[in-house]
């Protein structure tokens, strides 16, 4: 154990985080208080164990949180060397304390406000700012959202080339656990912007437009940036059977250079079914210029001035906010499900 400056142990049946540091051992509860993390999986930070879950911190031997979170707590049990054995003393803990935590404004209960039905636009092009190109999926959204306003919904456009956000730290890969709602990125870091995608997904939109370019047969690395911390919303249902996004419809809108739009849109439907989106009748458009077509100055043209393609961005508005009209009406949409394959199992 001296060889290990941190490691997860067992006394009995109560699981233990055994440090040395300093010719010292120190003996803690494994459980972090925040959602359960194995303390002794983590790392020594001085005097400090890191969760390796995401990262709150207690002092090895006293269990007391890290410098402005002293009330924060985990159990702390007496530790001795005798005989070249350590002993850890099971019976006389000190008392695990939970200080209140504001809970993140995401984390309320999903609870449709009344009013219009909302539509939430998601472009996902990269762009540079100082240097703007024309993008057809930009233009296609622009249109399927003034002709929503024009219904009378209520509309929202989010660039995700605007905000700010990190890439997915694969927290699922550590433990289903791990892995929260709202992101685990989401609580640590006040300046992640991706809480504006959570809210109009799982609190404000009934209906939203996902709109891609075709990027080397595939959709926008922005888009794929996305789905990967949308990765806490579908995991719910696995640990916890809980469907956060109920009586919501999705459609697509996808333009490019090239082929390969049935991929894009597959993997899009896909997606969106996991994590509990319902599709109307044909819930996407799409253009490609094609393989053979190098020209983009011509597929610039020909989405800029298509009526065909604007008036199908403007009917996939209106089959959403129909659809989505109605489920809100029927209310039928489940809390909960029968889970098939891996999210038939408890965790």
């Amino acid at each position: 154990l001296a060889r290990t400056p941190l490691k997860s142990c067992k006394a009995g049946a109560i699981p233990i985080a055994i440090s040395f540091k300093d010719g010292q051992f120190g003996a803690v509860s494994n459980v972090c208080n925040h959602v359960g993390g194995p303390l002794g999986e983590g790392r020594l930070d001085g005097d400090y164990i890191t969760c390796p879950w995401h990262g709150w911190k207690f002092h090895r031997r006293t269990g007391v949180g890290e410098p402005g979170f002293e009330e924060d707590r985990v159990p702390a049990f007496p530790v001795k060397v005798e005989s070249g054995r350590v002993l850890v003393n099971v019976a006389a803990p000190s008392r695990r304390a939970k200080a209140p935590h504001q809970p993140h404004p995401l984390s309320r209960k999903p609870e449709r406000a009344p009013g219009p039905v909302r539509l939430a636009g998601i472009s996902t092009t990269v762009m540079d700012a100082t240097n703007p190109r024309f993008s057809g999926s930009d233009h296609l959204l622009d249109r399927a959202l003034k002709s929503a306003a024009d219904l009378g919904a209520e509309t929202r456009l989010i660039r995700l080339n605007d905000l700010k956000f990190r890439a997915c730290e694969g927290y699922y890969s550590k433990a289903a656990q791990a892995c929260t709602w709202p992101c685990s990125i989401t609580q640590m870091d006040a300046s992640d912007e991706l809480d504006r995608v959570y809210e109009a997904f799982v609190h404000w939109a009934d209906a939203i437009i996902v709109a891609s370019p075709i990027r080397w047969g595939t959709a926008s690395s922005l888009y794929f940036k996305m789905a990967e911390r949308m990765n806490c919303v579908q995991n719910q249902i696995t640990i916890a059977n809980r469907v956060l996004i109920r009586n919501k419809v999705a459609g697509f809108i996808i333009v490019g250079g090239q082929d390969n739009i049935q991929m894009v849109a597959g993997q899009m439907l896909g997606f969106f079914a996991e994590l509990g989106f319902i599709f109307p009748q044909f819930p996407f458009i799409a253009h490609s210029r094609g393989w053979s077509h190098e020209d983009m100055e011509n597929n610039v043209a020909m989405v800029q001035n298509s009526k065909e393609l604007a008036d199908g961005a403007c009917m996939l508005a209106k089959r959403l906010l129909d659809l989505a009209a109605r489920l809100i009406a029927q209310d039928e949409a489940p809390a909960s499900i029968e889970r098939g394959g891996r999210k038939a199992n408890p965790v």
